[in-house]
């Protein structure tokens, strides 16, 4: 592993620390606890990390073994414009991540945990930071129309609700969302990252080891208190159940799958060499993913109620129960995690708003369909603006009123907040900060 760390121009960087104080308050009890909890890392460092090493010839698509490009303009328009949208979509998960995450930290019953999203956060500010030294350290206003400074204003303006991606447009319930959405969608950027390591533009390529790297933490800060929280559960635990965690799943599942882009789509990504698989590849690969995830949580489960058993004995009692619906020893079938079935609350995509159940059954009628969400869905979400727009909808859908296509491009799009923190315009806001003092 060798790796070069740069820093933004002030401009820029003062910027983001500017966004961090605001969005992030809570960035400085890490520094403070870094010692504590994650004694054999290195210590946070907010900056761009770049590989060095990597192979210059380009790995895939039209211009497959030719040498890797470092600049847009040796693109050519149109895949220079795809990929300034993956960049620019890119950091505003991150940015976006973190404003979900800050909500409820709070809320999280022990300090490790919490800590273990702090860094989570901080290391996605890194990666926000890292998408903005790729928009600022190159000229990309021949297909961005912007100058860097607004593109970077652009993205720091963005709140909850106006992010360029579903997943991170929707509030957190509480700090089992914290958990469950480092589980399930900081995966999908798992496989965005890999894929995305094949890039024919060079700067993006050398971006992606360092941020994967990191990637695997956000993972763990998933996977390993949903292992405590299922034995907790087994054990009699009031505070924690594996319905509440269901729900969640039913909750961030289908925005993941989302997350991967249209089933049929991926061709450009290909033919332009940025990506290694096309969408449905892809998602196909992720979902069986989580569902082993979720079957290694059963497992986890059912050996803490029934110690005797083994890992592969508990695998097949949780199939068995699932499949027929039964009980075994006190144990019933619900009382275990179901991955939700693809077409589920789907909103975007080839299933975008079919009614279609948690386990694949079809609804007919949007009444009993929205009875059984309220069945599966975490109760604060119901209540939510997303899930009015998204019922209001899918009411119109039925109806006839407009057509699917009509309905995806009515879900929320990318527009500007403004605010009484100057964030958004902070690059120019620093700027006279600075020449005023």
């Amino acid at each position: 592993m060798n790796v070069e760390q740069t820093t933004l121009p002030k401009k820029f960087h003062d910027a983001v620390v500017h966004w961090r104080r605001h969005n992030f308050p809570d960035y400085g009890l890490l520094p403070e606890s870094w010692q504590t909890y994650f004694p054999n890392d290195p210590e946070f460092c907010l900056c761009a990390k770049m590989e060095v090493g990597m192979g210059d010839t380009i790995e895939v698509g039209d211009r497959k073994g030719e040498r890797r490009m470092m600049k847009p303009s040796e693109m050519g328009e149109e895949p220079a414009r795809h990929l300034l949208a993956i960049i620019r979509a890119q950091a505003s998960t991150e940015f976006g991540s973190i404003q979900q995450h800050e909500g409820t930290l709070a809320r999280a019953q022990e300090d490790e945990d919490r800590f273990w999203v702090l860094r989570v956060m901080a290391e996605e500010l890194r990666h926000g930071y890292q998408m903005f030294h790729l928009l600022v350290s190159q000229d990309w206003s021949g297909v961005s129309g912007q100058k860097a400074e607004e593109m970077v204003e652009e993205i720091l303006s963005m709140q909850t609700g106006s992010h360029v991606l579903d997943a991170f447009n929707l509030e957190y319930d509480s700090f089992v969302d914290n958990v469950v959405f480092a589980a399930v969608i900081d995966r999908v950027g798992k496989y965005q990252l890999s894929m995305q390591k094949v890039c024919a533009y060079k700067p993006f390529a050398q971006s992606m080891p360092p941020m994967l790297r990191e990637e695997a933490f956000h993972l763990a800060a998933g996977v390993i208190p949903l292992r405590r929280w299922v034995q907790r559960s087994a054990e009699g635990n009031e505070l924690i159940s594996t319905r509440a965690i269901q729900r969640s799943f039913n909750k961030w599942l289908p925005r993941g799958l989302e997350m991967f882009g249209h089933e049929k789509g991926g061709d450009s990504n290909i033919r332009f060499g940025f990506k290694n698989m096309k969408n449905a590849e892809a998602q196909s690969l992720y979902y069986e993913e989580c569902r082993k995830m979720i079957a290694d949580l059963n497992q986890r489960y059912l050996r803490a109620r029934l110690p005797k058993l083994s890992p592969d004995e508990a695998e097949r009692l949780a199939e068995r129960l699932m499949a027929d619906g039964g009980r075994h020893e006190g144990i019933d079938h619900e009382d275990l995690i179901r991955i939700p079935h693809p077409s589920y609350f789907r909103r975007k995509g080839e299933p975008a708003f079919t009614m279609v159940g948690t386990r694949g059954e079809p609804y007919t009628d949007v009444d009993s369909y929205l009875r059984h969400l309220k069945q599966s869905l975490p109760e604060p979400y119901l209540h939510s603006r997303d899930m009015k727009g998204y019922l209001d909808t899918l009411r119109d859908v039925v109806a006839g009123r407009v057509t699917v296509d009509q309905a995806i491009r009515k879900m929320p799009k990318l527009k500007r907040v403004g605010g009484m923190c100057p964030c958004s315009r902070s690059v120019r806001w620093v700027m006279e900060e600075g020449t005023a003092a």
